[in-house]
């Protein structure tokens, strides 16, 4: 028995025969003693074998590819075209509950190697030419949490110098202990930056350019 409800999946087949246009990468990459690895690599296959364009693979955390991407936690689930958005689309932990269509509306996106802000932020989302990385810690019950990734994840689509990445703040304690998170979604900047709340783009933008404007 499967992850994805019968129902489910012939829905998914539907949207994504009518929005996919490209081929996207679902690469789960897995490590020792990892709870969630099995399941997270099951659900990437569950939906890789929806339709044809969606190819996936399994790598392990400390190969060259996830050393190239900057990858140390398992599981890692990374959305990418393999060259354009290299490992910059990622969920640290399994992308489940309400995070499960983040991961659809992200592999839309990228099949359509494009995503949508309104003019204003992308006037200033443009402007962002050293790397940025977007932490967004969540939870799988929370409904406001996938907001927070997405626009993490379609900044980081239009901008080659922007990293988005959800951590499941459940599977990694000592993680958000650091960043005393206490609710969801809590947004890191370069860990610099932070601030608690699914943020409309306009408001979202504008802290990711205070961490930008204090990069040295």
């Amino acid at each position: 028995m499967g992850y994805i409800r019968d129902e489910d999946k012939k829905y998914l087949k539907g949207e994504f025969d009518k929005h996919l246009r490209e081929e996207v990468k679902l690469l789960v990459f897995v490590g020792d003693d990892c709870q969630y690895c099995n399941v997270a690599s099951d659900i990437a296959k569950e939906v890789a074998e929806l339709h044809p364009l969606i190819k996936f693979e399994e790598h392990r955390i400390g190969d060259a590819l996830a050393n190239e991407y900057g990858l140390e936690r398992a599981p890692t689930v990374v959305i990418t075209d393999g060259d354009m958005y290299g490992g910059r689309i990622r969920y640290v932990g399994l992308p489940s509950g309400y995070e499960f269509s983040s991961l659809i509306e992200d592999i839309v996106d990228v099949s359509r190697r494009s995503a949508e802000v309104s003019p204003e932020v992308m006037e200033k989302l443009k402007k962002i030419d050293k790397p940025v990385l977007i932490q967004v810690f969540v939870t799988p019950t929370c409904p406001y949490c996938p907001r927070a990734v997405r626009t993490a994840h379609r900044f980081a689509i239009i901008n080659p110098n922007v990293t988005g990445e959800m951590v499941e703040a459940n599977e990694f304690p000592d993680w958000a202990d650091r960043w005393k998170v206490m609710s969801v979604p809590h947004i890191i900047i370069n860990e610099d930056v932070q601030f608690i709340g699914a943020y409309p783009d306009e408001q979202y933008i504008d802290y990711v350019v205070q961490a930008y404007e204090k990069i040295k």
